[in-house]
C-alpha cells in the first residue's frame, strides 16, 4: 500500500465561534476511529495555532540547526494533517480526505486535499 498525507491550511477553516470549534472534536475523533478501524490510519494531528511557538529545523549543511520562528513568512500555515495507508489516491481522496474536510468545515470541492501528496 501507499502512504498519503492529507492536510489542510488553517486559513481554510475560517473564523468561527468557540462553540463551533468545540463541536469539531467529536467529529474528528469519529473520523480517526473510523480510519483506525479500517486499518488505514498511520498518524493524525492538529497543529498549535500559536505561531510564537513555531521553530524550524535545517539539516542542509549536514549539521542539524534549529531557528526560532516559522520556516516561511507566507500567510498560510498548516492546521493539521493525517497520514493514511491506502492502495490508491482515490481511496485517500474520497474516504478520509472527504471526511476530514467536513470536520475542518470545508465543503468538498472538485479536487482532493491530497492531490499530488503521495509519500
Amino acid at each position: 500500500m501507499t502512504h498519503y498525507i492529507i492536510y489542510f491550511n488553517q486559513q481554510w477553516v475560517g473564523d468561527h465561534s468557540e462553540e463551533w470549534f468545540q463541536s469539531r472534536g467529536p467529529l474528528a475523533r469519529a473520523v480517526v476511529a473510523e480510519m483506525k478501524e479500517a486499518g488505514v490510519l498511520i498518524f493524525a494531528a492538529g497543529v498549535d495555532e500559536d505561531l510564537s511557538k513555531a521553530f524550524s529545523a535545517n539539516n542542509v549543511s549536514g549539521e542539524l540547526q534549529f531557528s526560532e520562528g516559522r520556516y516561511s513568512n507566507a500567510p498560510e500555515y498548516l492546521g493539521g494533517f493525517t497520514v493514511v495507508d491506502v492502495s490508491e489516491q482515490e481511496s485517500a481522496s474520497f474516504g478520509p480526505a472527504s471526511s476530514l474536510s467536513l470536520v475542518a468545515g470545508r465543503k468538498r470541492s472538485g479536487h482532493s486535499m491530497c492531490d499530488g501528496c503521495r509519500m
